[in-house]
Formats: C-alpha cells, structure tokens, sequence
C-alpha cells in the first residue's frame, strides 16, 4: 500500500525546498522526493552565482543607484517582449514578482540569514531605447555565499522541519508517473535507484532496486529545465535564432534532462512558450570539468573587443554584458556556432568573472580578504587564471599577428584575416585619447565607470588594446552553452497548473524552471538576470503556502 502524506514535492532543488519548507512550516506534511542522492540537494541554484534582482535595495541606495517598481516593471516588459496569448499568466506573474523584488523578498531572504555582497552589478545593460530590452540601472545583487549561500537557509529550515517529523527526504527515487483519481493528481510512482556516492553534480547510475510509490493531496513539480539535454534543446529550439548549434557545452549536470516535464505533461498538463530558452554565448570548456560537456559561462566587463567568426566585430549595442540573446541571434546569423574576445591582461584582471560557486572561492568562501584582492591583485582572480594557463579556449601571446595565427589553428580554419582584426583594433584605439567619442563601445566604457561599483571591480581603465604595456594580448574562443529553460508549465499565482483545457488540474503545482519560473514563462523572450533564482524563490513560496492552505 503505498505512503501517504499531505503534499509530495518532485524535486529538491532551490525551488522544491522552498516549496517544502513552506509546507512544513504551515503544519502539514511534505516529502520531497529527487533522482539524484543527497549530495545533490539544492540542484542547480547550489552551483549558481547567487546573483538576485532586487529594486530600490538598500545596496542600491547606498550606491547612488536610483530604481523604483516603475523603472524595473518598464524594463520587465522591454526585455519579455509579451506577444501571445499564452502570455497572459507569465504577465501576471511578472508584475507580481517585480513587487515581489522591490518589497519583502529582501527582508524575508535577511530573516533566515541570508546576506548580500554591498556592490551591486549591471548585468543585461541593453542599449536599444527606454523601453528595450536591458536594465536601466545596476540590480544584481550577489549572495555572499553564492549558491551555498543561497540553498543554506532552505537547506536549514528542512533539516529542522524532519526533526519535528513534518518533512522527510525520499533521495534516489526516481518519479516516472504521476497518479491521477477522478481528474485529481494524487500521487506518484517510479523507481528507487541504487545509492551512489559520485561527487555533486557528477552522473549518476540509473540502476533500478526497487519501485515506490507515494499518496498525497498535492504534488508539486520542481524538477527543473533541460539545459542538460542537447537532444531537447535542439528540439525545441526556436526558429528566430537561427539554426540550433552544431557544438554546445552545458551549463548544468546531465540529469537537467527535462525527463519529469514530459511526464507531467502526458498527465494532461499545459507546457506553453517551450521555444522560449536563455542559453550564453560566452561558454568555455571547463578545463577541470565535473559533468559531460561542462562549461562555464564568462562574466565579462564592458571593455573586450568582440569578432565573429569571420572575424568582424558585432555591431552596436551588441557589446559584452548587454543582450545575451541578441548576441546569439547575430552570432548563429554567420554561419558559425562561435565568436571571439580579444583583450589585454589589463582588461581579464579586472573585467573577467567566472559564472559559478566554485569559480569564486572568495565570494563562496565568504572571505573579505579574497574578495579585496580582486581590485588590488596584479592578476586576474585565481580561477580566471587558471582557465588562462589551462583552458583550451584562451590564447596568449605578445603579438597580435602570433595572437591571429594561433586563433585561426584553434579554429581549424583560415577565416580570420590579420590585417582585418588589426585595422579594426586600430581604430578602436584612436578613440581611447579623448573623453567624447563616436566608437558605441568606448562609450558604453565612460557610461560604466561613471558607475562607482563597475569603476572599482567591474571596469579597466580605458586603454588601446595594442599597447604592450597593457599585454600580453588574449583571445577567448567562446562557445554556445545551454543554461536556462524560459517556457514551462501554465500556472495561475497559486502555482496551480492549467491541463490542456484551460481549467486548473486539482492537485497539481509547478514551480521554478518547469514552470518557466512562474506561470509558463515570467521572463518572456528574454531575463534581465539575477531571476532565475528569485523565479524559485517566489514560485516555490507561492506554490507552498497555496498547497498548505489547500489540503486538509
């Protein structure tokens, strides 16, 4: 006779344990049931950056940094580009979340312990007009801690929640149907998989031990995207950005394989905006990797020159940090899966970050030492570095006509052609002598160090790229690498999942990226960052205190 309890949430990631706190903390009874072992818990948020999107913060207000509900709620719509019918949720959702960010989604995160590291980064700066795509104003608030810092107070809450016997952990048990009475989801069954103690984030085996199933009054999917499966994002890439990639590296663990998305919605759920996906283009090879094909994603400054394949620099606004999907658009438009930096070491040692916990030991360390030698050191950040030294993706030599050579047998191809790079670094150059300038990079360079916290961490001191006291010179072979899953199942603000008639399924919720982070789709075409995890956040809260009200 299988288990019973109150709710069942599928998933133990970021969103899954919020969800199941929330539960637990209302009085009712959650199991939490996830493929993966224990090492795994807090998914793909524990590997994350921590970065949150917050409005009219008091970081932001310490820096100078004016922003309001208005300001975000026009860049929301600027970047999501709401076009279909299908959006009519995703758009409740994004006005409820932008009120969620610029009121009580700070001082909630602060009461569990969570804190954030006091500058505050620009991240998707856009370039098109006031009502395009990007933000107006820095709104990135990294977690200090990162991801661990951001699972931590989740993490906590749950463990306390199975010492008073409200929640409990079903790990290695794989959901391979949902049960459905009478129209109402009810439960779930699937395969208990044998243990296995590989390292987070590594693949683990699929042997079957054993079958399960459980009963409850609501399920909660928090089974995450499918950045993991490249059949998947091939699939069900969208015909605007050209053809999908030949070659692509993954941002996250071979087990985000969207597995659980199928099977909820063959139980008659509504998957909508499933073209909508947020992959970056500034991918490289994890010269120390943990998963198949794992890449990290570099966060870059303003000031790398940027080519294509051919070796033509991306045009205006298309510059580092300012459209993601923009920049993939062009760069499938040539024909080629990649593209190029070429910079100064000058421009890594302060420009270069790297996406990721355990790219950033200072910041994950919660070490202030660490984290100061980032505007003091004479190198780059020590994981940058390495990816230097390492990295099969970074050339360096003194001379440009080395640097070009070495880029074109990296390549395997002789599509750079040195006298072309070298006029167009030249005449970037002569626009560095003057403070007024007609070149839109150098000035998108002034526009961020007249920002306090880009001057001090984020943005070099403008400089011609050819000069040898700014060197050695640098080249960066960036690749496509799957992140983000945008669409999702249609959910209504109580997380409540719509089936393929328009009525909500009684007993079903999705949360986080099945959900598309709330609603089927809250970022729209495009995310202005730091939202993913607070889609989590909110969805997975929503989602909690809905079912806990819900069941009796």
């Amino acid at each position: 006779m299988a288990e019973e309890t109150d709710v069942i949430v599928v998933g133990a990631g970021l969103s899954g344990l919020v969800a199941a706190t929330e539960i637990a903390d209302a009085g009712k009874r959650v199991i939490v049931v996830d493929q993966e072992g224990e090492q795994s818990i807090g998914g793909q948020a524990f590997w994350s950056f921590g970065g949150l999107f917050l409005v009219d913060s008091p970081e932001q207000r310490r820096l100078g940094i004016k922003d309001s509900f208005d300001l975000a709620m026009q860049d929301w719509i600027g970047a999501a580009g709401f076009d279909r019918d299908e959006d009519f949720w995703p758009r409740q959702w994004a006005e409820a979340y932008v009120a969620f960010a610029a009121g009580e989604k700070r001082a909630w995160l602060r009461a569990m312990g969570h804190r954030i590291f006091p500058v505050v980064g620009w991240a998707e700066r856009g370039g098109y007009d006031a009502m395009g795509h990007g933000n107006s104003v820095p709104r990135f608030h990294v977690t200090w801690g990162t991801g661990p810092g951001i699972v931590e107070p989740f993490e906590r809450r749950a463990r306390e929640a199975m010492k008073s016997g409200r929640l409990s952990f079903r790990f290695r048990h794989r959901v391979d149907a949902l049960s459905i009475t009478n129209g109402t989801v009810d439960g779930v069954s699937g395969a208990v998989l044998a243990p296995d103690n590989v390292e987070r984030g590594q693949s683990s085996s699929r042997n079957v031990v054993g079958e399960f199933a459980l009963k409850a009054q609501a399920v909660i999917v928090a089974s995450g995207g499918i950045g993991g499966n490249h059949e998947l994002v091939r699939q069900n890439w969208p015909k605007r950005l050209g053809d999908p990639p030949k070659f692509m590296i993954s941002g996250v663990p071979e087990h985000v394989d969207g597995r659980m998305i199928g099977i909820t919605e063959t139980a008659g759920a509504r998957l909508i905006n499933r073209d909508r996906m947020w992959h970056y283009v500034e991918g490289i090879q994890n010269w120390n990797p943990i998963w198949p094909r794992h890449g990290i994603r570099i966060l870059p400054g303003p000031s790398s020159m940027w080519f294509d394949a051919t070796g033509t620099r991306l045009p205006a606004p298309l510059f580092p940090g300012s459209d993601t999907l923009g920049q993939l658009k062009y760069i499938m438009s040539t024909g080629y899966d990649y593209s190029w930096f070429i910079l100064t070491q000058s421009i890594i040692k302060k420009e270069f970050a790297l996406s990721g916990s355990e790219q950033n030991p200072d910041l994950t360390g919660k070490s202030w030492r660490m984290t100061i030698k980032r505007a003091t050191n004479k190198g780059a950040p020590a994981p940058v570095e390495a990816f230097k030294s390492h990295g099969v993706d970074f050339i360096v030599r003194d001379k440009i006509e080395d640097l070009v050579a070495e880029m074109n047998k990296l390549a395997g191809s002789d599509l750079l052609k040195l006298e072309h790079i070298r006029m167009q670094i030249e005449a970037r150059d002569r626009e560095i002598a003057n403070p007024y300038v007609k070149d839109a990079q150098v000035m998108n360079i002034h526009n961020a160090r007249r920002y306090i916290g880009d001057k001090l961490i984020r943005t070099a001191s403008p400089h011609r790229i050819l000069d040898p006291a700014q060197g050695p010179l640098i080249a960066v072979k960036l690749n496509i690498l799957t992140r983000k899953t945008l669409g999702g199942f249609e959910t209504d603000l109580d997380s409540r999942v719509f089936g393929g008639e328009g009525s909500v399924i009684p007993g079903l919720y999705a949360v986080g990226e099945a959900a598309g982070f709330g609603g089927g789709g809250v970022h729209g075409y495009r995310s202005l960052e730091g939202t993913f995890l607070g889609g989590c956040l909110f969805s997975g809260r929503n989602a909690g205190r809905a079912a806990a009200k819900a069941v009796g």
